[in-house]
């Protein structure tokens, strides 16, 4: 060890799979003696447990689940607010309708926020589309919510 220079160490020791031959052997009598062929032995290296070692990226990882559900869940607020009575008007149909239509928006928008440069045209369309589907909806109170909700939902990028 102590002749051996930083070049000669491994950096990173991953587990060896070599291509091996599948052949019946003459002697043996269990066929499951045999060698597993390359992609078994891989699915058996994937299969394995995750070490010690990785820990630290599960819990960042985890931190940044727990990051964009928060902010999910602050979009979804934000969105929701003020409506629950005009939703409570609506026939079970397009109760549905507006729910689903609801959550794809928070998604997108979503995303539209982990971008560097937010296209705030964009998410005032999503939320413009998305409140058209409220039957009867006037169109100046569509534009005072959207823009509304637009403001609110660029303060959060600012937060998160």
């Amino acid at each position: 060890m102590a002749g051996e220079t930083i070049a000669e160490k491994p950096i990173i020791e991953s587990p060896k799979i070599t291509p091996i031959k599948i052949e019946h052997l003459p002697n043996s009598e269990n066929k499951a003696e045999q060698i597993l062929p390359p992609t078994e032995q891989i699915k058996e290296i994937i299969s394995k447990p995750i070490e010690k070692k990785g820990e630290d990226n599960i819990v960042a990882v985890s931190r940044v689940q727990d990051w964009q559900k928060q902010q999910a869940a602050a979009i979804d607020n934000i969105l929701s607010e003020g409506l629950n009575e005009v939703f409570l008007k609506m026939n079970p149909d397009e109760q549905a309708v507006f729910k689903k239509t609801g959550e794809e928006t928070v998604i997108k928008i979503s995303k539209l926020l982990m971008e560097t440069k937010v296209k705030v045209n964009k998410i005032v369309a999503l939320i413009r589309k998305w409140l058209q589907l409220i039957p009867g909806v006037n169109k100046f109170f569509l534009e005072q919510e959207v823009k509304i909700k637009a403001d609110k939902i660029m303060r959060i990028k600012n937060k998160f």
